[in-house]
């Protein structure tokens, strides 16, 4: 079992034990020296004065700096493994209010021990500008030593104020390692990168701090192993991103969870980075504090997400709802006490809400179907950019809530991690090449395709032709003649007004957007379908339109023509209102 500690302390407390001994705090050989500059220096002051000047303040508000991690010594002291800046800083801080005082009236202080500078406790003693310039231990200690009497300076009248701030309010994470780990590797990644701890692992050490009882040891055995079962499936990347929009969270994605409760027990500052440790170092610190049922919460809510995700239906739907930006705690109240069935409808109406707007409730399945269709049709390229990609996404998910006998799940993860854009179908002409490299890789995909499906020779002549033309003989002029010439071909010329609906649209990952923007739609069915055979997600809906798989009647696979549009146009309208009609709840 861990015997890691870990509590908040006040500057206060790190003065002297319970026997009012001086602590003793060793920098050990591996850290470098004090190299806090001014600035920094002044910026803890600036923090803790601010701090100070805070309307409003409770008793129990304070100022945290931040983590101080501590290996324990058989003779007594603690090695600062990581928070030495900090904490020479607040010794030199703590001096210079003894100096302010008659010698009866010092505070004792603790004391700082350099393994490899033990003449730098006689330099804290007696600094002088002479001795400064010796080394650069001595430079930088100085340098803070004239920051801070520079900055109290200014401020004579509010010292005491800020006395009491700094030794009753200002709090550290006192985070002593347990005996057997290394401290080296501790600091290494603690330093190497910077890498800070994050709230979860403090959090684990609440939970597992030393037992008092067989009990107590019993109850931590549990939380230990079920934790590593918590973190192992938050690492699940299916999991994480049916649940989260956040790919910042590549480890310790089980604070996430201790957010989510936190939160759901009233915890409102999403400001400090360890917010959430303060509200379960105050929760397991209180009076008759229960730690079994604090982590039964826990797991109780890591459940009900579980099971939400393995409910294809609630899949879906939580899926969409966390993709479109709701909070994982708001759906969590409306599932409060609520059966799944009605829970599948509340997440329904929410949906409709973001996506449409309105009370689904009201509506009659003649009005829902006219009030889908005046929605798709009020979908342009060019405006309303969200309202199209949420109504491209909800229709692949509502594709796939279709049919009781598929399994087939919706792949947030990929939606989530790749870069997805909003495409036409076919080709605006109004979107014709303009750049002469622009104009070399429009053509290059389309005779890439030519030569592949070995038809129209004379027009893959023609191309090769112009691509072997120098910058100065390849004008506009002779690019526009052979462009209509492929057009022509493909059935794409332009007919008039450029078609920007949403029947002309589908979600498209950002590497085929980017390299396929303006082809024909033949070479971004070769593309879409390419990435198909190759495992590569790709939306469903994305390939069936390319698929033509939403005209009963397909004269040529290759061509985009006004039926398919249609086709798809009336399915989008039609699936999206059997969505909102919620038969498939019942199922």
């Amino acid at each position: 079992m861990s015997e890691e500690s870990i509590s908040l302390k006040t500057v206060y407390d790190l003065r002297v034990d319970y026997a009012d001994e001086p602590f003793r705090y060793r920098i050990p050989a591996y850290q470098r020296g004090f190299r806090w500059t001014h600035q920094q220096v002044a910026q803890l002051l600036d923090d803790i004065w601010d701090f100070t000047q805070r309307p409003n303040q409770q008793p129990e508000d304070f100022y945290c700096l931040q983590p101080l991690v501590l290996r324990a010594n058989d003779d007594g002291s603690f090695d600062v493994v990581d928070g030495q800046q900090r904490i020479t800083t607040l010794l030199l801080i703590l001096r210079h209010f003894n100096k302010r005082l008659a010698e009866d009236y010092q505070e004792k202080l603790f004391a700082l021990e350099y393994e490899t500078r033990a003449d730098l406790l006689d330099f804290l003693e007696n600094p002088s500008d002479e001795r400064a310039s010796a080394n650069i231990d001595f430079f930088h200690i100085h340098e803070a030593i004239k920051t801070i009497e520079d900055w109290f300076a200014t401020r004579v009248s509010q010292v005491e104020r800020i006395k009491l701030a700094l030794l009753s309010s200002a709090k550290v994470i006192w985070y002593q390692l347990s005996p057997g780990e290394n401290p080296v590797e501790a600091f290494t990644r603690l330093n190497v990168g910077k890498i800070p701890l994050t709230n979860g692992e403090l959090i684990r050490a609440l939970f597992l701090r030393g037992a008092k009882s067989d009990a107590e040891e019993s109850l931590q055995v549990r939380i230990a192993s079920e934790w590593d079962l918590l973190e192992k499936a938050l690492q699940n990347d299916d999991f994480w991103y049916f649940l989260s929009n956040d790919s910042g969270w590549s480890a310790n994605r089980i604070g996430f969870l201790f957010d989510l409760v936190a939160r759901a027990e009233g915890m409102t500052e999403t400001t400090d980075t360890y917010a959430t440790f303060y509200h379960f170092s105050a929760r397991l610190s209180a009076e008759m504090a229960d730690a079994q049922d604090m982590w039964l919460t826990i797991t109780r809510t890591f459940r009900l997400l579980e099971e939400w995700f393995e409910d294809r239906r609630l899949y879906h739907l939580v899926g969409f709802l966390i993709w479109a930006g709701q909070d994982v705690n708001d759906l969590l109240v409306l599932a409060k006490d609520c059966a799944k069935k009605e829970l599948k409808q509340k997440f329904r109406e929410k949906i409709f809400q973001l996506t449409v707007g309105g009370d689904l409730a009201a509506l009659s399945s003649d009005e829902l179907l006219e009030q889908m269709s005046d929605h798709v049709d009020s979908l342009e390229y060019g405006s309303g950019t969200a309202r199209i990609r949420s109504t491209l996404l909800l229709f692949n998910v509502a594709s796939l809530l279709q049919s009781r006998e598929s399994n087939m799940r919706f792949q947030f993860e990929s939606f989530k991690t790749q870069q997805w854009d909003i495409e036409h179908v076919r080709s605006v002409a109004s979107d014709r090449p303009g750049s002469r490299p622009g104009q070399q890789e429009w053509l290059d995909h389309c005779l890439a395709y030519l030569k592949t499906a070995d038809e129209a020779q004379h027009l893959q002549t023609d191309i090769s032709a112009f691509l072997a033309l120098s910058a100065l003989e390849a004008t506009d002029a002779v690019f526009e003649q052979l462009y209509e010439k492929v057009l022509q071909h493909f059935k794409e010329t332009d007919s008039g007004q450029a078609d920007h609906s949403v029947a002309n649209l589908v979600l498209l990952d950002f590497a085929t957007n980017r390299s396929y923007k303006n082809a024909v739609f033949a070479v971004k069915r070769n593309r879409v379908l390419s990435l198909d055979r190759h495992g590569v997600f790709v939306p469903l809906c994305t390939r069936n339109v390319f698929l033509k798989c939403y005209n009963p009647r397909v004269d040529h696979v290759m061509f985009w023509t006004e039926e398919d549009r249609d086709g798809y146009r009336t399915v989008l309208t039609e699936t999206l209102a059997e969505f909102f009609q919620g038969a498939w709840i019942h199922e």
